[in-house]
């Protein structure tokens, strides 16, 4: 029995990369599967492929439930359509994957509304969607006295943490499901929901082009960048096993699981005068807050 056995899952952007192996591994693990992609170019624009359908006969063949569905993440109605379907066909829902994703990317000067819009559409609000949906489901469970386990994974990137050259859009989506990440763990605790997020380093059709994400696999048969090493954390993220950690994030790179943390005080100063801060004072403060200033004593004059 798997950690997952009688769980459902649902993936969006389940037809390829990330999505795909995260299926293939909730299901693998026994839970129900409803793979939503719209089968979207790497743009977002349309495909003619039904990636999702795919994934479901790789599912089933290898004896698991699974089911598709073309709902874009960016449909409020669509995807709340989607949660009622899939709590009527299963029985229930307890696993939510948000993986969806494109990339415009363009310097901030060249960037267009349309290339800026786009992508926090998926990403963002695509999150923001289903979460929403989900959680208003698992909240109804909850207040009716039904036993709720809810698990919400979300997916950020090195852009939103760190920043990249070209991805302002990207970064901007990826550091705002973030703070949703965090936002849904503080108020969905009292409902047994938790909210984590994955920051896979892993060669996709979204990090093409980039050197250090290529695929690179070891003497030993081992890619430390195959989309698949992900997956193993997303499971258990989507286990009971996991019901005590929320609202962190976590990168996963190779084989390693690294725990990140996010703003910290790291260095304070007060005004001379207990007063507001004046800019005058900051000139020598600020430089001391970040290591900047000269070394030694400052010299007084007598």
């Amino acid at each position: 029995m798997g950690m997952l056995e009688g769980k459902v899952a649902i993936v969006t952007g389940g037809g390829r990369g990330l999505g795909r192996a995260h299926c293939l591994a909730l299901a693998a693990a026994g839970a129900a599967v409803v793979v939503n992609d719209i089968g979207a170019g790497l743009h977002g624009e349309p495909g003619k492929e039904s990636p999702a359908d795919d994934v479901v006969r790789e599912i089933t063949a290898a004896g698991g439930t699974a089911t598709s569905n073309g709902t874009s993440v960016t449909d409020w109605a669509g995807v709340e359509d989607l949660v009622r379907s899939t709590v009527e066909q299963f029985g229930h829902l307890d696993i939510v994957v948000n993986n969806a994703g494109i990339v415009r990317d363009r310097m901030l000067f060249s960037m267009s509304e349309e290339d800026f819009d786009a992508v926090i559409d998926v990403h963002l609000k695509g999150t923001f969607v289903l979460t929403r949906h989900a959680c208003a489901y698992w909240r109804e469970a909850s207040k009716s006295g039904k036993p709720v386990s809810g698990r919400i994974i979300n997916t950020t990137s090195g852009t939103g943490l760190f920043g990249n050259v070209g991805q302002g859009n990207y970064g901007a989506a990826k550091a705002g499901i973030v703070s949703l990440t965090t936002i849904t763990a503080l108020e969905m605790a009292r409902y047994g929901v938790t909210a984590n997020a994955v920051s896979p380093i892993a060669a996709t059709r979204m990090t093409e082009g980039v050197g250090s994400v290529q695929a690179d696999v070891r003497a030993d048969g081992f890619d430390p960048r195959d989309p698949a090493n992900t997956s193993g954390v997303v499971a258990y993220l989507a286990s009971d096993e996991a019901a005590w950690l929320t609202g962190q994030v976590v990168r996963v790179d190779g084989d390693k699981f690294q725990r990140l943390t996010g703003w910290a005080i790291e260095g304070e100063y007060s005004s001379s005068d207990g007063r507001a801060l004046v800019p005058e004072e900051l000139v020598t403060a600020v430089p001391r807050i970040y290591g900047a200033a000269p070394r030694g004593r400052a010299f007084h004059r007598s």
